[in-house]
């Protein structure tokens, strides 16, 4: 059962993007978690550092790539508004541009997230990890 306190679809687009980037943040990261437990019995610090593998910039970069062209109109569009999103700094670790796409990819997660689209969420998730 998925408890959800964001109910009013309407303000969905009224949401600034960052907060949707930090709610796909979220997303991503309990996805990533919960992958790694169901494939792996390894303990706790070597499934945080497979973690800290998948959730961090670079990798988002190369996910959000490797999604673009199964995206749909509205999601691609989704992507693009946190994509764009003006950023202050980025990860000593990454590119601007790696850092855009993550942003980009962490906005469509909490977009659908929010949505309530969570069998979407779980096939855009499922071609990240084939």
């Amino acid at each position: 059962m998925t408890m959800r306190y964001f109910d009013d679809k309407t303000k969905l687009n009224a949401i600034p993007t960052l907060n949707l980037a930090f709610i796909g943040d979220g997303v991503f990261d309990l996805l990533v978690r919960e992958y790694l437990v169901s494939t792996s019995n390894d303990h706790v610090g070597e499934l945080n550092r497979a973690k800290v593998e998948m959730v961090n910039c670079k990798s988002q970069a190369e996910y959000a790539n490797r999604l673009m062209s199964a995206l749909t109109e509205e999601e691609l569009s989704v992507y693009k508004r946190g994509r764009n999103t003006k950023v202050n700094s980025a990860s000593k670790h990454s590119t601007l541009a790696d850092y855009h796409a993550a942003t980009g990819l962490e906005v469509l997660f909490g977009y659908l997230y929010l949505k309530g689209e969570d069998q979407r969420i779980k096939e855009l998730f499922a071609l990240i990890i084939e």
